[in-house]
C-alpha cells in the first residue's frame, strides 16, 4: 500500500519557489511525483497508484503563471520557479557551443525554421514536408534536451501526441516577460548554486545540460 500523501499543491508551489526548481520524476532530488506520492516513484510514474494524482498536480503546475518547464536537470523534465528565470533565459538564448555542437541535421532543420516561424508544429512540418515522424520528434528532443526552444506536448485531432516548438524571444514576448537577462555566466553561476544545494541536501547528483556536455 501507497503511502498517505499529506503535501497539497500549495505546498508544493512553495517548495518549488524555496529550491527554485522541482523535477516531475526523481529518485533522489525534490520531485512532483515523489512528493504526491509521498515515496520516491522507481519506474514510470504512470503506473503508480498514485499516477492519476500526480498527471493532475503536474498539470496544473505547468500552467501555473510563475512556473516554466524545460529538460534542465539530468534531462528530465523540470519546473522552473520565476526568480530563476532571468538566469535560466539568459543560459537558453546565448546558443553556446554545448547547444549547437553536435546537431543533427533535422534538429538545425527546425532551429533555422524557427527564426522565420515564431512556433512550429511537429505534425504540421512533417504533413508538409514528408519527413520522418520518428526523426523529427527526436530532433525535437534534440533542441529541448540543449534548451533551444520552448516546448510544449498537444493532443492532435487523432488523440495522438506531438510538440509544439517556441522560439525563446516568441515566448518571453507571449508571456510578458521583460525583466533584463543576466550575463550567461551569471546565469548558468546562479542555476548551478541552485542544483548544488539540492543535490548536497538529497545527497543527489544532478547535472546541467552544458555541464553534462563538458568534455
Amino acid at each position: 500500500m501507497s503511502p498517505v500523501s499529506t503535501v497539497s499543491f500549495q505546498d508544493i508551489l512553495e517548495l518549488l519557489e524555496r529550491y527554485g526548481f522541482l523535477l516531475l520524476s526523481d529518485l533522489l532530488l525534490p520531485s512532483v511525483a515523489g512528493l504526491v506520492a509521498g515515496e520516491p516513484v522507481r519506474g514510470s510514474w504512470w503506473g503508480h497508484p498514485r499516477g492519476k494524482e500526480i498527471y493532475a498536480v503536474a498539470s496544473q503546475l505547468g500552467i501555473s503563471p510563475n512556473v516554466l518547464v524545460v529538460k534542465l536537470v539530468s534531462g528530465k523534465e523540470t519546473f522552473v520557479h520565476q526568480r530563476l528565470w532571468s538566469a535560466l533565459l539568459s543560459t537558453c538564448t546565448v546558443r553556446e557551443p554545448w547547444q549547437l555542437r553536435d546537431l543533427s541535421e533535422m534538429a538545425t532543420f527546425l532551429l533555422e525554421t524557427l527564426t522565420r516561424e515564431p512556433t512550429l508544429r511537429v505534425d504540421y512540418v512533417q504533413q508538409s514536408t514528408g519527413f520522418s515522424s520518428k526523426a523529427l520528434a527526436e530532433a525535437a528532443r534534440e533542441l529541448e534536451r540543449k534548451l533551444l526552444v520552448y516546448s510544449e506536448s498537444l493532443h492532435t485531432a487523432s488523440g495522438a501526441h506531438t510538440k509544439q516548438l517556441e522560439s525563446w524571444d516568441h515566448w518571453m514576448l507571449r508571456a510578458g516577460f521583460t525583466e533584463p537577462l543576466l550575463t550567461v555566466e551569471q546565469g548558468k553561476t546562479a542555476l548551478e548554486d541552485a542544483l548544488l544545494i539540492l543535490n548536497r541536501q538529497f545527497d543527489a547528483k544532478g547535472r546541467l545540460p552544458w555541464l553534462a556536455a563538458a568534455p
